[in-house]
């Protein structure tokens, strides 16, 4: 039996999470849960997975959540202090991180100096500090699983191979819901068009990300991190039907693929129980019933924010915390109704071209670039 925490249990992949968790309650338990506000879903959670720690990261919702939970057998924490506390209990085996923001990156830094199993749903503590995260997850000799499909799916065909023996990788995506609609018609787009993904069920944010392809843009800085392989041996391919999450090429030419269900539910239980499998819950592939996999070269001009995510991944250092930061400002603007859907990739690059950017930036650096990233794009917006 593994002890488990969620950090963000009330987002879409903290929920399901729990659904594979409660799958198999005899291989695991859950000691820990975390949500930012939304305490309505957090005491559901509570209730029927029974924890001894919860976190709710904003602190008044968290005073509401004592004042109706808190007992001698629930210790309800608050603030990144609180998902500190979780990330290093000692009852805690595995660490699912799926919180969005930078806030995440304080939680894995403890996880992995107390050496937990932590399986990483949070893009943006890797994004913004990919080279300070590995270099301390090499350094403590643990596994960060990720568990973003297309992460999951390189990480199980690299399946242990030496660097030396791969030529490049295939990250693909299904081209998010604007696929089909030609660029000149995006300055007319509403806010329900652009959060209308053809495959997942996501937050707003990242769906506005899968939009722009700036969520892919990500994910190959992402994957440069997380397996250390060079940007200009990280390729993407736009696949709509989302049966292949991502592909590893080999220097002989062998082509290494995962294929599976549209269900985040997979990559998060591999997760869970690497280095073993466990009968899967999910319904099986049906290959006599697909038509056809096609793959397409991503429309560079279509998509400018794919295009200053692989320039900021190529420069490093501070840029891409200062990327995530103007991204996540600009989207969050536009959801806002305050900035039209065509100007995110426009204040994105004239906050890039402000930043003086740090070169071998630490922890301070990087979220001083942050600060001032969001208080620049906010000036724009």
């Amino acid at each position: 039996m593994k002890n488990v925490a969620i950090l963000g249990s009330t987002g879409s992949i903290g929920v399901n999470a729990l659904k594979v968790i409660d799958a198999f309650p005899d291989k695991f338990n859950v000691v820990g849960l975390s949500a930012y506000s939304n305490i309505g879903l957090l005491q559901e959670q509570i209730r029927k997975f029974k924890p001894s720690l919860v976190t709710v990261v904003n602190p008044k919702s968290a005073q509401e959540l004592n004042k109706k939970v808190g007992s001698k057998n629930l210790k309800v924490l608050s603030a990144i202090e609180g998902l500190n506390i979780i990330a290093k209990h000692r009852k805690v085996d595995i660490l699912i991180i799926a919180i969005s923001g930078a806030t995440a990156l304080y939680p894995l830094l403890v996880g992995i100096d107390f050496k937990k199993h932590i399986c990483l749903a949070n893009k943006e503590s890797i994004v913004i500090a990919g080279s300070i995260v590995m270099e301390k997850v090499n350094k403590k000799r643990i596994r960060l699983i990720p568990v973003d499909s297309e992460h999951s799916a390189i990480f199980q065909c690299i399946n242990s191979s030496p660097n030396s023996e791969i030529n490049q990788l295939f990250l693909t995506g299904s081209g998010g819901s604007l696929f089909k609609i030609p660029r000149a018609k995006f300055k007319d787009l509403s806010i329900d068009d652009v959060l209308r993904h053809p495959k997942w069920k996501m937050g707003k944010k990242i769906t506005v990300d899968s939009a722009t392809l700036m969520n892919k843009g990500f994910e190959i800085i992402e994957a440069h991190h997380l397996f250390d392989i060079p940007i200009d041996n990280i390729k993407l391919l736009i696949h709509p039907e989302a049966i292949i999450h991502s592909m590893c090429e080999f220097i002989d030419g062998s082509v290494i693929a995962q294929l599976g269900v549209t269900d985040m539910k997979l990559p998060i239980q591999y997760a869970l129980t690497f280095p073993e499998r466990l009968k899967g819950r999910l319904k099986n592939l049906d290959f006599t019933n697909m038509d056809s996999l096609n793959f397409f070269q991503p429309d560079i001009q279509k998509y400018p924010c794919f295009s200053l995510a692989l320039a900021a991944a190529k420069i490093g250092g501070t840029v891409p915390a200062v990327l995530n930061a103007a991204d996540e400002i600009a989207v969050g603007a536009f959801l806002n109704h305050k900035i039209d859907f065509i100007k995110i990739p426009d204040i994105i690059e004239k906050v890039l071209i402000r930043h003086k950017y740090t070169e071998k930036p630490t922890l301070d650096n990087i979220f001083q670039a942050d600060k001032w990233a969001r208080e620049e794009t906010r000036s724009l917006c």
